[in-house]
C-alpha cells in the first residue's frame, strides 16, 4: 500500500465510517479495512494517517486503535506477519510520533509500542532504549511532563515483563541491559520531580502521575532481584517513598475525588515497592522498616471506608501482613498493639459497607466470586483477616482471645437490637469463616475462635430456621456460607434436620441466598466419612427429592437466575445421588431439555452450560443403568434439541452434543435405530472434522459407532471413509493421538477379514508419519497399536502384514522403536497390553525365536523387565512434544470433556490378571522347551539390575528359567 493522497483519502473515509452509528456503512468500512490489512505497508500507512495533523482527531484516534490491534495480530504472526522492512520503518517513526500526539492517541501508540517491545526489545530493537532516554532527558530539561509521562508510561509497559516471566539467563541479560541504561535516568527524573513537588509547583497532577510511573518501573526493575544500583541509592529512594506516605498534599487532596485518587495511587505504588523489599530484600531493607511500619500504620488510620480508597488500604495492610510473618514480627509484640490492630484496622475493614450491600443486590455473581470463591484476596475484608492470620503465626493466643472477645461483643450488640445491629452479626460470622484454617492436604476446615457445633446451633440455626426466607438476606447468606464451610464438622443427624430449610431457601428472592443454598446442598452431597464412603446417600435425599427438584428448577424463573451455575451444579450433584425412577427421569429430562432449548438461542454462561450438559449426561447414565428401556424416552426428548444444535451449527455446544450422542449410541443394543445411521453419515463428511475443537468429541462418537454397529460400518465404502479420517488425524501432531483412538477401535471392534484389505494402507500411513516426526507421543501410540493388533490377530499377522509393505521392515521397527521405547508406556491398561504383546512376541514369533535373533530377543526381555519392575517416574523422562499453536481464547473453540458421558476404558485382556505373572510363566514354559539356551542369552543381553529383577519376579511366582 503506497502512501499517497488516494491512500490517505481511502483510509480517512474508512475510519470515519467505522464510527458511524448505522451498521451498514460501519460493516462496509470494517470489511474494506480487513481486506486492505493484507497488503504490505498497511500498518505503516495507518501510522502515517495517525501522524497527519490535517485529519480530524476522532479519525486519527480510530486509526491509532486499528494500528495497535493490527500489530497485536500480525507483528509476530506465522501466517501473515508485518514484513521486516515495514517493521523497521514503524520502529523509526513510532517514538517521536507517540511523544507529539494528543493524550488519547498517545496512550494507543504507547500500547502499540509496548506490543512491539514485547517481541523485539531489546535484541531486535537496540535503538529503542537510547531513543527513549534521549527524549526523556530532553523533556526533563524543559519540564515537559506530557512527554515525560508518555516515555515513562512506555518504559513501564516494556519493563513489566520482568515481573511476569521466569528467571532465565536471557531474562537476566535483558534486565541488566535495561538497568545499565535506565536506572540512573529513572532516579534523576524521580528526584527532579520530587524537588518540584516539594517546591510547591502549581500543577501537581502530572508530577504525581510521573512519580507513580517511576514507582511502577522501580517495582519491575527490582522484581527479580535487588540490583546493585538500587542498593547503592536505597537511601534516596526510600527517603522519597516515606515522604509520600507521611506528607499530606492539600492542593490535590482537597480538589475532589480524582485528586485524592492521584495521591492514593502513588502511595499504593510505594506500599507495593516496600512490600516487595520486605519480601525479597529484608536484610537490606531492615534499617528503614521501623519508620515505614509507623508511617503505614498512621496512614491506615486516616484512610476512609470509601471504596475509591480500597487499593491504598489493601496495599498498606498487605505490607503490615508481610512484616507480621517475618523475623521482624516483634514490632507487633508491644502492649496494646494487637488489640489496636483489631479495633482500628480489622473490624472497620471487615464490617459491611454500603458498597458491599450494593454489590450483593446488584451483581450477585461478582459478590459470590469474591465472597465464596476466594477471589476476594484484594478486598479490604479479606486482607484485614489475612493480617490477623499473619500476626497469629507468632501471637496465636493473644489473637485468639482478642478476636474471640470481639466476636462475642459483636453478637451481644446484635442480640441487644437485632433490627439495627444486624451487621454486627454478619461481621462476627465473617470473622469466624475467614479466619478458619485448612491444613495442607486436608479437606477439613477448623477454627479455634469458637466451638463450631455450639456456634452453629446458637448463631447459625436461628437464621436457617427463620420463617421469612427473604428477611435480612445478607445474614442468611452468611449462615449458609458457614454451614457450607464447616459441613464436615456438623454431624449428619444435625445437618439432616436442616435439609428442608436449605430446600426452602432455594425460593429466596435474593440471588445470593438461593445460590448459596444450592451450593451448600451440592457441597454436602460431596462429604465423605472416614472410610471414604459418601456421608449422604439417596436414602437421605429421597424424602425431600420432589420438592428439592421443584425448587431447583423454580430458581431459574427468579430474576437474573435464568442461567444460575450454582443451581445447575446442584442439580447435577443431586442427580448423581438420588434414586431415579421412570417418572423422575421424564420430568427431569423435560426440565433440562427446555433449558437446553433456551440456551441454544444465545449461549452466554459457559459454566452453566457445562453443568447443564453434565446434568443431562448423568441423568441418562444413572437412569439407564437402572432401566435400559428408558433410552427411547431420552432419545424422544433430547433428539429434537440436539438436532437444533446440529442444524443451526451452535459451535459452543457441538462437542457436548457429539459426546451425548456417543453416550446414547453406547446405551443402545444392536442393531441401533436407523436415525443414528443418519448421524453416522454426517460423521463421515470431511466438513464435519474441519473444526479442531470438535475432533475429540467426534472421535468419541465414531468409537461408539465402531463398537455398537460393526456390521453396518463394513457395508459400502464406510470403512474406507473411517480410515480416511484416521489418516487425516494422524498427520497433525495436535490430533495424531485421536487418529490412533479411531484406529485402535477399528482393530478392537471389526473382524480381521473386514480390515484385511486395508492393513497395508494403514502400515504405509504409519510409516510415513514415523519418517516425518519421531515424537514420544507418536511412538507410544504406535507401540500400543501394534500391541493391540498382535493381541487381537496374532504375532504372525503383525509381522507378515508389515513386511508386505516393505521387506523386513518389522525387524527394523522392532529394534529401532519397539524395544528401546517400551519403557515409555504409562497407564495400567496400556502397560498390561504392551507387556503381554511383547511377551507373546518373544514366545510365539518365529522371527524372534530364530537363534540368529537372540540379541533382539534378549533386549526385548530387558525392556519388558524394565517396564514391569521399575516405577513410572524412574523409566519415563518424557519431553513434551511441541504443541501446535492453534489454541484460541474463549470456550467456544475449546473441547470440554463431559465427565458423566465419558468413555469407559475397556481392558482388552480381561482374562490376564497379572502381566508380571504372565511374562515369567511364558518365559518359563519357553525355556523348558530348550533347556540351557535362554539363561545364556539373558546373561549376555539383559542389564545386571534387570537380571536381578527378573530373578526376583521368578521367585515371587515360584517359576524358573532353565
Amino acid at each position: 500500500m503506497e502512501w499517497n493522497p488516494q491512500t490517505l483519502q481511502f483510509l480517512s473515509e474508512c475510519f470515519l465510517h467505522t464510527l458511524s452509528p448505522s451498521p451498514e456503512p460501519r460493516r462496509r468500512a470494517e470489511s474494506s479495512l480487513a481486506e486492505a490489512a493484507d497488503r504490505p505497508n498497511y500498518a505503516l500507512a495507518v501510522l502515517r494517517l495517525v501522524a497527519e495533523p490535517s485529519i480530524d482527531d476522532q479519525i486519527r484516534q480510530a486509526a491509532a486503535v486499528n494500528f495497535k490491534n493490527h500489530l497485536r495480530l500480525r507483528w509476530a504472526s506465522d501466517d501473515s506477519p508485518v514484513p521486516d522492512p515495514e517493521k523497521d520503518q514503524i520502529k523509526t517513526l513510532i517514538v517521536p510520533l507517540m511523544l507529539s500526539a494528543t493524550p488519547k492517541i498517545q496512550s494507543q501508540l504507547s500500547e502499540a509500542l509496548a506490543l512491539i517491545g514485547h517481541h523485539d526489545f531489546p535484541k531486535s530493537w537496540p535503538s529503542l532504549l537510547p531513543e527513549l532516554i534521549a527524549n526523556l532527558q530532553k523533556a526533563s530539561q524543559s519540564s515537559d511532563y506530557a512527554s515525560i509521562n508518555g516515555i515513562l508510561g512506555t518504559a513501564n509497559s516494556i519493563f513489566k515483563k520482568f515481573r511476569f516471566q521466569y528467571k532465565t539467563n536471557d531474562l537476566l541479560l535483558d534486565l541488566k541491559y535495561c538497568l545499565d541504561n535506565f536506572a540512573s535516568p529513572l532516579l534523576e527524573i524521580f528526584l527532579k520531580t520530587a524537588s518540584l513537588i516539594d517546591a510547591g509547583a502549581m500543577n501537581l497532577r502530572p508530577l504525581f502521575e510521573s512519580q507513580r510511573l517511576c514507582c511502577r518501573i522501580f517495582y519491575s526493575l527490582n522484581f527479580q532481584e535487588l540490583p546493585e544500583f538500587f542498593e547503592d541509592h536505597m537511601k534516596e529512594w526510600m527517603g522519597e517513598f516515606r515522604k509520600y506516605l507521611t506528607t499530606s498534599y492539600p492542593a490535590l487532596e482537597s480538589s475532589g475525588a480524582d485528586g485524592v485518587a492521584l495521591v492514593d495511587e502513588l502511595r499504593a505504588a510505594v506500599c507495593e515497592n516496600i512490600n516487595l523489599y520486605m519480601e525479597k530484600n529484608e536484610e537490606e531493607f531492615q534499617g528503614f522498616l521501623n519508620d515505614f511500619a509507623l508511617a503505614v500504620w498512621t496512614l491506615l488510620g486516616n484512610v476512609s471506608q470509601s471504596s475509591s480508597r480500597d487499593r491504598l488500604a489493601i496495599t498498606a495492610i498487605k505490607f503490615l501482613t508481610t512484616v507480621s510473618t517475618s523475623v521482624h514480627h516483634t514490632l507487633f509484640a508491644s502492649d496494646g498493639v494487637i488489640p489496636q490492630i483489631c479495633q482500628c484496622i480489622v473490624i472497620p475493614n471487615v464490617s459491611l459497607r454500603e458498597d458491599d450491600e450494593e454489590l450483593f443486590e446488584m451483581n450477585y455473581i461478582e459478590f459470590i466470586r469474591r465472597d465464596m470463591e476466594g477471589s476476594d484476596l484484594d478486598t479490604r475484608r479479606r486482607i484485614a483477616c489475612e493480617l490477623l492470620k499473619g500476626i497469629a503465626m507468632y501471637y496465636g493466643d493473644a489473637v485468639k482471645s482478642i478476636v474471640s472477645a470481639q466476636i462475642q461483643n459483636l453478637l451481644s450488640s446484635y442480640a441487644a437490637n437485632p433490627g439495627t445491629n444486624w451487621k454486627d452479626k454478619d461481621c462476627a460470622i465473617y470473622l469466624v469463616v475467614s479466619l478458619a484454617t485448612k491444613k495442607a492436604g486436608a479437606s477439613v476446615v477448623s477454627t479455634e475462635l469458637v466451638d463450631v457445633q455450639s456456634f452453629f446451633e446458637s448463631v447459625i440455626v436461628p437464621e436457617l430456621q427463620s420463617a421469612d426466607v427473604n428477611g435480612y438476606p445478607m445474614l442468611k447468606a452468611g449462615a449458609l456460607k458457614f454451614f457450607t464451610m464447616f459441613r464436615t464438622q456438623i454431624s449428619k443427624p444435625v445437618a439432616l434436620k436442616f435439609f428442608p430449610d436449605l430446600v426452602r431457601f432455594l425460593t429466596a428472592e435474593s440471588n445470593v441466598v438461593h445460590s448459596y443454598s444450592a451450593s451448600c446442598i451440592e457441597k454436602l452431597l460431596l462429604v465423605k466419612d472416614e472410610g471414604g464412603g459418601a456421608r449422604y446417600t439417596s436414602a437421605d435425599i429421597n424424602p425431600i427429592f420432589p420438592v428439592l427438584m421443584n425448587n431447583l428448577f423454580g430458581a431459574f424463573k427468579l430474576p437474573e437466575s435464568e442461567e444460575n451455575q450454582y443451581v445447575m451444579k446442584c442439580i447435577m450433584r443431586v442427580l448423581a445421588v438420588a434414586d431415579i425412577s421412570i417418572d423422575v427421569a421424564r420430568v427431569c429430562v423435560e426440565g433440562l431439555g427446555s433449558l437446553l432449548a433456551e440456551v441454544c438461542r444465545n449461549p452466554k454462561n459457559p459454566t452453566f452450560n457445562h453443568y447443564l450438559f453434565e446434568s443431562v449426561a448423568i441423568l441418562v447414565r444413572r437412569a439407564c443403568e437402572g432401566d435400559s428401556t428408558l433410552v427411547s424416552v431420552f432419545e424422544a426428548s433430547l433428539f429434537p434439541r440436539l438436532e437444533v444444535i446440529l442444524t443451526n451449527d451452535v459451535t459452543e455446544f457441538l462437542p457436548y452434543t457429539f459426546q451425548l450422542l456417543a453416550q446414547l449410541v453406547e446405551l443402545n443394543r444392536p442393531p441401533i435405530p436407523p436415525i443414528y445411521m443418519q448421524i453416522f453419515e454426517l460423521l463421515l463428511s470431511p466438513e464435519t472434522w474441519k473444526r479442531a475443537s470438535n475432533v475429540p468429541a467426534l472421535v468419541r462418537l465414531l468409537q461408539a459407532f465402531l463398537q455398537k454397529a460393526p456390521n453396518e460400518i463394513t457395508q459400502g465404502d464406510r470403512l474406507t471413509k473411517v480410515l480416511g479420517i484416521f489418516d487425516t488425524l494422524i498427520q497433525a501432531s495436535s490430533t495424531s493421538e485421536q487418529g490412533f483412538y479411531v484406529l485402535n477401535t477399528v482393530i478392537e471392534s471389526l473382524e480381521y477379514n473386514a480390515i484385511k484389505p486395508y492393513i497395508s494402507h494403514i502400515w504405509a500411513a504409519l510409516f510415513r508419519e514415523l519418517q516425518k516426526r519421531r515424537t514420544v507421543k507418536l511412538i507410544k501410540s504406535l507401540l500400543i497399536f501394534m500391541s493391540l493388533f498382535l493381541i487381537k490377530h496374532g504375532a504372525a499377522n503383525v509381522v507378515d502384514t508389515m513386511n508386505s509393505v516393505q521387506p523386513d521392515i518389522f525387524v527394523v521397527i522392532l529394534n529401532q522403536f519397539w524395544i528401546p521405547n517400551l519403557k515409555l508406556i504409562t497407564g495400567a491398561i496400556e502397560l498390561k497390553l504392551t507387556a503381554v504383546a511383547s511377551t507373546r512376541l518373544i514366545c510365539e514369533s518365529p522371527v524372534l525365536l530364530d537363534p540368529a535373533a537372540s540379541v533382539s530377543w534378549g533386549k526385548m526381555v530387558d525392556s519388558i523387565v524394565t517396564l514391569l519392575s521399575r516405577p513410572e517416574e524412574d523409566r519415563v523422562q518424557e519431553e513434551p512434544d511441541m504443541p501446535d499453536i492453534t489454541e484460541n481464547a474463549g470456550y467456544s473453540t475449546t473441547f470440554v470433556l463431559l465427565y458423566n458421558a465419558g468413555k469407559k476404558e475397556e481392558d482388552p485382556l480381561k482374562d490376564i490378571r497379572d502381566p508380571k505373572e504372565f511374562f515369567v510363566a511364558s518365559l518359563s514354559r519357553l525355556s523348558a522347551l530348550s533347556p540351557g539356551r535362554y539363561p545364556k542369552v539373558i546373561s549376555e543381553n539383559v542389564d545386571p539390575a534387570n537380571q536381578a529383577a527378573l530373578l526376583q519376579l521368578c521367585n515371587t511366582y515360584n517359576l524358573s528359567i532353565v
